[in-house]
């Protein structure tokens, strides 16, 4: 109903200036140039595009302006301008004004659901949600093992007379590694890696230049027969791995809450816990703010191993007894490659499915999956991956998590989420896949030259696609892959969730992955940090001082100072309109810079009156005394403000929480400011001397 009645008003409102336009000739263009743009309006509000048909309005309003004979053109563009800006300040602090008053200032359901922008009371004022996570430190000092134990297998070749050059060796020559050493990384101590060379004869070859190659962040000792060696990590190195961890972790959780919007978000550290406390009551936005600080973003590129059978053996010996529930062994035909003729070769290989059980979320049966598999014998360089399976009902084609299944994997990421460049959610333009979305990645210069190499040595075999030790998908390779881009699908064949994971996905990577995964320890619901009394004092503070500055203006400068009370009340609207489309909270400290931005709004008015007032002293007419002192105290203006804004931008770059509210606010209101003093007042100002006689006065005290 709202949207037909929009759509009619904006195309009688096209037809008049048409009609306006065709007998006014002097006006003629700016009036169609109206006609147009509410004739876009119209076709906006058919469509229900909210902000376009608010902005083709603003368009078609500025164009009737533009034809109405007040004053002299300049006059009515800048008084256009400080309409406009007025109007969308108030639609957009429409819903806020609504909800501040407890309904005053009622807000129609259907502008509400469409100006989404809310300015809420920050967590020392209302309190909020504090959530404690701990970070497993422990997981960061393995991935750093991990990567002596790839760096040692390459060592190792070259040692063993078996590779050269700077090259990683393939999977041959790393076999051949294994057949003359065994290299053990600790599963029970993350910092340790075991060396045994099994071939006495060829002890000799681990010498001096390799132990050199590690010696400097690991501690080793050798049996006395020089076969075998424990390398260790040392202490110092570990504490240091377990700092960063945090530090990056931290950073990255404080980063992804920001590029939510402002939310005087404030992340601290202790120990190995991480303590975010976000203002607010919306449970909602508290659950989706969970599980994107919850979200690792660990991606790895992994190959899959289909040319080992592994779970064909346990299959044929295992009997139903000494499996979980739900456990089946399935077979599928995968893809090896291909041979030396081009042909692709093929063969079947088993699979584990675990079904979810009924009144079982999929994490309990992934849960119980990995305990099974956790009972294996796996080799050293091989791993084990999980893939959802979902289910569609025929009837309604409503899809369900149906379980998981297993991907018999290479241990070793062939590229990983530090060779992201970039993740951006995108439909799925391939065919037969309208409404389909997926996630895609742009590498790095390194990371595209590795992509390149793997997809070209790989062909016609599948690619495991893994985040947070979940596989998103394991395509099958078709051929080389060049340009640095790859894509992830989504699991699930439900659009608006795949858009939803799609976008989610996007956030995370782009803000980074977490050094190590990190799990909520603790969480409570918290009260404002002030005291009712602290805040009472605080506002009604800030509130009196504003309120002494606005009637100082009018005591000292009489009318004149009214019209600078007056654009100090649109810098104050303008301020709040801005911070509200950040979904900014407001703090007490925010509070704070709103009132010393009234005070400096006030000084730009005070520098234009008393470069008025000297012009008038001088003999010159009011209109001309307006004029000169504007242009006189611009650049004073500009001087004054600029420094201010260069220490916001400073405070709101190495500040955080609150400090940060702060230099944003103050940031915001002297942009403010210098639009108010600099345009509205002027309006207002012009307005004044063009309706005086030649006879009259200025009133500037």
């Amino acid at each position: 109903m709202i949207q037909n009645v929009l759509q009619y008003s904006h195309a009688v409102l096209a037809a008049v200036l048409l009609a306006w336009g065709q007998v006014s000739r002097a006006h003629r263009l700016p009036l169609f140039i109206g006609a147009v743009f509410a004739g876009a309006g119209a076709f906006a509000a058919h469509h229900d595009a909210f902000w376009a048909m608010a902005c083709c309005t603003i368009g078609a309003l500025w164009g009737l302006a533009a034809a109405v004979d007040v004053f002299d053109l300049g006059w009515r563009m800048r008084f256009s301008l400080v309409m406009t800006a007025g109007a969308l300040a108030l639609l957009v602090l429409w819903p806020t004004l609504d909800a501040m008053t407890g309904g005053v200032i009622p807000c129609p359901r259907w502008v509400e659901e469409r100006v989404t922008f809310r300015l809420v009371a920050g967590l020392d004022l209302r309190g909020g949600l504090r959530l404690v996570y701990s970070v497993d430190v422990s997981e960061a000092v393995r991935d750093k093992r991990d990567r002596y134990y790839e760096d040692m297998q390459v060592e190792l070749a070259k040692v063993l007379g078996l590779h050269s050059g700077d090259e990683r060796p393939g999977d041959a020559i790393l076999e051949k590694v294994r057949e003359k050493v065994t290299l053990t990384p600790s599963r029970e101590d993350v910092g340790r890696i075991r060396l045994e060379v099994k071939d006495p004869a060829e002890a000799a070859k681990v010498d001096a230049r390799f132990l050199e190659r590690f010696q400097g962040e690991l501690a080793f000792s050798r049996s006395d027969d020089q076969r075998v060696l424990e390398f260790r990590m040392k202490e110092s190195v570990a504490s240091q791995i377990r700092e960063r961890a945090v530090g990056q972790a931290k950073d990255i959780v404080h980063r992804r809450i920001d590029e939510m919007g402002l939310r005087e978000a404030s992340v601290s550290t202790r120990d190995e816990d991480i303590i975010i406390e976000v203002p607010g009551e919306d449970e909602a936005s508290f659950a989706y703010i969970r599980d994107i600080i919850g979200q690792t973003a660990r991606l790895e590129f992994k190959l899959v191993d289909d040319e080992t059978d592994f779970f064909g053996p346990i299959a044929r010996t295992a009997t139903p007894e000494s499996l979980p529930s739900g456990i089946r062994f399935d077979r599928e035909t995968v893809p090896l490659g291909v041979d030396e003729s081009g042909e692709p070769r093929a063969r079947a290989n088993t699979y584990v499915f675990m079904a979810r059980s009924e009144g079982e979320t999929s994490t309990q049966a992934l849960s119980r999956l990995k305990e099974w598999t956790g009972t294996l014998q796996l080799p050293e360089d091989r791993d084990i991956g999980y893939e959802m399976v979902y289910e569609t009902d025929p009837a309604t084609l409503a899809e369900s998590e149906a379980g998981w299944r297993t991907f018999f994997l290479k241990g070793r990421a062939e590229i990983t989420g530090d060779l992201i460049r970039d993740a951006a959610a995108t439909p799925d333009q391939s065919q037969g896949s309208f409404g389909q979305w997926l996630v895609a990645l742009t590498f790095t210069d390194q990371g595209g030259r590795i992509f390149e190499r793997i997809t070209g040595d790989n062909i016609k075999r599948r690619f495991a696609i893994i985040l947070d030790k979940r596989i998103e998908s394991a395509p099958v390779i078709q051929n080389r892959i060049p340009g640095g881009r790859a894509t992830i699908t989504l699991g699930s064949n439900d659009p608006e969730v795949q858009l939803r994971d799609a976008r989610k996905l996007e956030f995370v990577l782009r803000s980074g992955a977490l050094p190590a995964p990190i799990t909520p320890s603790n969480e409570q619901r918290i009260g404002p940090s002030l005291g009712r009394d602290a805040i009472r004092l605080g506002v009604q503070g800030a509130a009196a001082g504003s309120i002494l500055v606005l009637i100082f203006m009018v005591f000292y400068y009489r009318r004149a100072g009214l019209i600078a009370d007056l654009a100090v009340g649109m810098n104050l609207l303008l301020q709040l309109a801005v911070l509200c489309s950040f979904n900014a909270s407001m703090t007490l400290p925010g509070i704070a810079g709103l009132a010393l931005t009234i005070g400096m709004s006030v000084d730009s008015n005070v520098l234009i009156n008393e470069r008025i007032r000297d012009e008038l002293r001088h003999g010159k007419s009011p209109r001309t005394a307006v004029e000169i002192g504007y242009d006189r105290a611009f650049s004073a203006i500009i001087d004054g403000h600029l420094t201010t804004i260069i220490s916001g931008v400073v405070l709101a770059q190495f500040g955080t929480g609150p400090i940060k509210g702060f230099a944003v606010t103050l940031i915001v209101g002297v942009i403010a400011s210098v639009f108010t003093g600099v345009m509205v007042s002027r309006v207002m100002f012009d307005a004044w001397v063009r309706s005086l006689d030649r006879t009259a006065k200025l009133d500037v005290g």
